[in-house]
């Protein structure tokens, strides 16, 4: 009975028998290049649309970022992202073709602009004035004003040694430059010359010095501007007193060549004067010796006769005066 009986053992290897060539056919049909599983048909389709999409909203967001636009007035810094380093050639207004990825872009303006440093509020907020000593030692705080224009052609340059914004740079290393370029020109003059007399001479020779110190980063320097000058108020009342006393030598001084002149014109004309009365003279003197040496008794009694008029003088006296009459001449 036993050996007639079926064991466990001898079922399952017939299911096992039964079900291994249905799954070994579909495997060598799909070994063999047969139709896929429907299962994966739908799997890889959906894979391509969600790549496919994927794809279009990269493109999207990196579309923009690939082209940038330099503005008017601006240059563009093409800026290496891998190495850090700094294209030698900048880029010019306009549309460039750029990869996002490995570059990124610095706008820099090369229109001219104007930096002002002024003293600030009440509160002491945004004072960007410059103090200075005179060559006394007298303090002197000034506003001042630059106008500049950056070469393009050295704009790299300039941002590959300082590393940011214009803005910065002005604020930083431009505003330091004028003060100490202030500090040369005004430190050795007195602060009565730079005040007065010698104030334009001190912006020209400041402004030839920040040329000089600024036009290696390509900062060109178009015009500097002194615009107020405040010392402490002591000097101030000094320098107004002592001009005060020149303007009063300056009127005396003129008053006595104004005198001199005067002076030498009533000795001029009393010279004058004086030598048209010695000829006057001369010639009176020499008229009346003329007259004297012309009058003769002669011509007396004859210029007596001229004027008588044949009657005898009515006198008081016995005698009767006789009239010579001249001798016929024969």
């Amino acid at each position: 009975m036993a050996s007639s009986a079926p064991s466990l053992a001898d079922a399952l290897r017939g299911m096992g028998a039964s079900y291994t060539p249905d799954v070994g056919r579909r495997g060598r049909r799909a070994a063999a290049g047969g139709e896929p599983p429907r299962g994966g048909d739908a799997g890889r389709v959906v894979k391509r649309v969600f790549l496919g999409i994927a794809g279009v909203i990269a493109l999207a967001v990196l579309a923009p970022s690939m082209v940038t636009y330099v503005n008017p007035g601006h240059v563009g810094i093409v800026i290496h992202r891998t190495g850090g380093g700094v294209d030698k050639t900048p880029l010019g207004p306009g549309l460039h073709a750029r990869n996002p990825l490995l570059t990124a872009i610095e706008e820099y303006p090369t229109f001219m602009q104007t930096l002002v440093l002024t003293r600030g509020g009440a509160d002491g907020q945004g004072n960007d004035e410059i103090n200075v000593n005179s060559q006394e030692g007298q303090p002197l705080s000034l506003d001042v004003s630059m106008s500049f224009e950056l070469d393009p052609a050295r704009v790299p340059q300039l941002y590959q040694t300082f590393r940011t914004d214009i803005e910065t740079i002005q604020h930083g290393y431009v505003k330091q430059a004028i003060r100490q370029a202030l500090q040369e020109v005004v430190g050795s003059e007195q602060i009565a010359d730079i005040i007065g007399p010698k104030k334009a001479e001190a912006v020209n020779a400041t402004q030839a010095l920040l040329s000089q110190r600024l036009s290696p980063y390509g900062i060109v320097v178009k015009q500097f501007t002194l615009n107020e000058l405040r010392a402490p108020e002591s000097v101030m009342q000094a320098i107004n007193a002592k001009n005060v006393m020149q303007q009063q030598a300056l009127t005396a001084q003129n008053e006595l060549q104004k005198n001199q002149f005067q002076a030498q014109g009533d000795s001029i004309k009393a010279a004058g004067r004086a030598k048209a009365i010695t000829a006057e003279a001369e010639a009176q003197a020499r008229a009346n010796q003329l007259l004297s040496a012309s009058i003769t008794p002669t011509l007396v009694q004859y210029e007596l006769m001229k004027r008588w008029d044949g009657k005898l003088p009515t006198v008081s006296g016995g005698a009767t005066p006789m009239i010579q009459l001249p001798n016929p001449k024969d």
